[in-house]
């Protein structure tokens, strides 16, 4: 390798570094790039109504304000709260759990309850891991502090976004050599299209799950019916990951205050699931990318491994977003473009010219047609 390639090497490689270090900021720039593009929507919806273009931005912004706004004090310190209140009854509800246990093992006609010391330090074990699991699952809730910045730094970049997209849009395809550009428009705008058909989808499914979910759980009796509704809803948005999740809080919320309301929020869950998947998922995928289910697991697993719950969170879009780009301009424009060379022809002799044709020879008459001179003169 030359010295030019080497200090390019190191370039990229230190790019990467860079890129990486700063991870968390590029994918909450996804983030208000998503939010920006269903607001420009919605603004470009209220345009159709007849209302000014400032009207409608203003209208925009200021019902996701609301939504925000409404977050974080309808929401937040009831759960927060709850939370708390769950780290002092879950030792209750275990000793709860054992009694029951311990109950159901003394009606059995051929229970052997020598085995109860197992059963015992078997509960004992679980009541530090299942602590653990809690404190892990709503550590994202704990830390108010850097949730309130980086829901800061979303709204003032979508709001930016939302304000004048066109000189960042332009600034984006200026990267791109001229001969490129058009196309890296029309990616661009067909990139736009399949997050707005997600983001419809999505948002579809969020309200129809939520809503049905604190049906269910006010019919139940369980406690914190809003919080844990919404918390069904927000999570509606992390396929195959975000149901399993959503269940836990309620499960263990009506475990303390009945085991048997615990059992039927898990069936409820699961027939709500099961509900979604014939009735919502066919209407909903018939407006969006078709992903592969695998691939959409395994984004989200490795997604969640290297950028945490807010890679989780945008697996799904950024999926959706990097399949455009890859089909577009990788299999597209490069691999269905990439004809292989003609094979070489066999060889054969050179073809020498031709000699140049002789003039014809002048006829001369035929013995028998010749007369002697001697006869024409006697003639």
């Amino acid at each position: 390798m030359t010295f030019g390639q080497w200090i390019g090497l190191l370039v990229l490689g230190v790019c990467l570094y860079i890129l990486w270090e700063i991870r968390q900021v590029l994918l909450l720039v996804f983030l208000a790039v998503v939010l920006a593009t269903a607001l420009n929507w919605l603004q470009l919806q209220l345009q159709r109504w007849g209302l000014q273009r400032g009207r409608a931005i203003a209208i925009s912004l200021s019902m996701t304000f609301l939504v925000v706004i409404g977050f974080f004090w309808l929401i937040i310190p009831p759960f927060l709260q709850e939370v708390r209140q769950l780290a002092v009854l879950i030792p209750k509800g275990l000793a709860q759990l054992e009694g029951w246990l311990n109950e159901f093992a003394y009606r059995l006609p051929f229970a052997d309850f020598a085995d109860r010391p197992l059963l015992n330090r078997l509960i004992t074990q679980l009541e530090p891991f299942l602590e653990q699991i809690l404190n892990n699952f709503f550590a994202l809730f704990s830390n108010t502090l850097a949730v309130l910045l980086n829901t800061l730094l979303v709204l003032v970049l979508t709001v930016m976004l939302v304000l004048d997209p066109q000189p960042y849009r332009r600034g984006f395809i200026r990267l791109f050599p001229a001969f490129y550009r058009s196309r890296i428009d029309m990616i661009l705008t067909e990139s736009e299209q399949a997050l707005l058909a997600w983001l419809a989808g999505t948002g579809l499914n969020m309200l129809v799950i939520g809503m049905v979910s604190g049906v269910v759980l006010a019919l139940l009796g369980v406690r914190l019916v809003l919080a844990n509704a919404f918390l069904a809803g927000l999570l509606e948005a992390i396929p195959n990951i975000g149901p399993t999740l959503s269940v836990i809080p309620p499960m263990i919320i009506a475990f303390i205050d009945d085991p048997w309301r615990a059992v039927a929020v898990l069936i409820a869950y699961i027939v709500i699931q099961q509900l979604e998947q014939y009735l919502l998922v066919p209407v909903v995928m018939a407006k969006q990318v078709a992903l592969l289910p695998a691939v959409t697991l395994v984004s989200q697993i490795v997604f969640a491994i290297f950028f945490g719950f807010l890679g989780l969170l945008l697996a799904l879009p950024l999926v959706i977003v990097g399949q455009i780009w890859f089909t577009e301009i990788v299999l597209k424009d490069i691999l269905d473009r990439w004809q292989p060379s003609p094979p070489p022809e066999a060889s054969s002799p050179p073809i020498l010219p031709l000699p140049p044709a002789s003039p014809p020879a002048p006829a001369t008459p035929a013995a028998s047609d010749s007369i002697p001179e001697d006869d024409a003169e006697d003639a």
